[in-house]
This record gives C-alpha cells, sequence and structure tokens, in this order.
C-alpha cells in the first residue's frame, strides 16, 4: 500500500485546511487510516482515525470539535477537514493505514505499517 498526502499549506490562525491521503495499490483490504503530526523538536503525535467502514472515528483530545476525519472508499482517500487552526497545529502530518489495528492502541503509531510521505502545516499567529 502506498499513500500520498497532499493539501498543507501556510494559513493563519482561524484557518481552515483539508488534507487528503490517497492510498494505491493493495487498498482492498479492511485499512484503518489515519493522520498523525510532528512538530519540530517534538515526538510523533496521534491526530485521528477512522475504520474501514467509517462508523468508528477517533481523536486525540486536542483536535476534536475542531478536525474532522473522513473517508471516500471508492477513492481511495481518507481526509483530515482541519477548521479553527492554531499554531500549535504546526506540523507535518502524515497519514498512515494499516489492516491491523489493534483499537486499544490505536492511537500508537506503530499499529500502522503503512505511511505517506508527510504533508507541511503552518499555521501563522
Amino acid at each position: 500500500v502506498q499513500l500520498q498526502a497532499s493539501g498543507g499549506g501556510l494559513v493563519q490562525a482561524g484557518d481552515s485546511l483539508r488534507l487528503s491521503c490517497a492510498a494505491s495499490g493493495r487498498t482492498g483490504s479492511r485499512f484503518f487510516m489515519g493522520w498523525f503530526r510532528q512538530a519540530p523538536g517534538k515526538e510523533r503525535e496521534f491526530v485521528a482515525t477512522i475504520n474501514w467502514n467509517s462508523r468508528n472515528t477517533y481523536y486525540a483530545d486536542s483536535v476534536k470539535g475542531r478536525f474532522t476525519i473522513s473517508r471516500d472508499n471508492a477513492k481511495n482517500t481518507v481526509y483530515l477537514q482541519m477548521n479553527r487552526l492554531q499554531p500549535e497545529d504546526t506540523a507535518v502530518y502524515y497519514c498512515a493505514a494499516d489492516s491491523t489495528v489493534i483499537l486499544s492502541h490505536l492511537r500508537d503509531g506503530n499499529q500502522y505499517n503503512y505511511w505517506g510521505q508527510g504533508t507541511q502545516v503552518t499555521v501563522s499567529s
């Protein structure tokens, strides 16, 4: 499975962005697809993830109510709609996928074997 993330950019605080992650290759499996981010000098952190049929979504507390994850399986694409962006959201955002994510550990990046290349999101104050 190959993942290609896009949609990052430079915005002002309060603005919105939508990230996309297109999957190709062995996409017939029932993958969890998620987003993680890494700010300079910080560890990678979980942002959101969605199960294969979109029935279940999970968010980090820091983005809950501002970010929305969704997917279009017909397009093999997962989205992250980010509203009310804040400077602390500045990071490289990575999409990730795997079909064997353990629910109790879905916020752990080690659960995901497939990763995109990352897209930079910069929020100015």
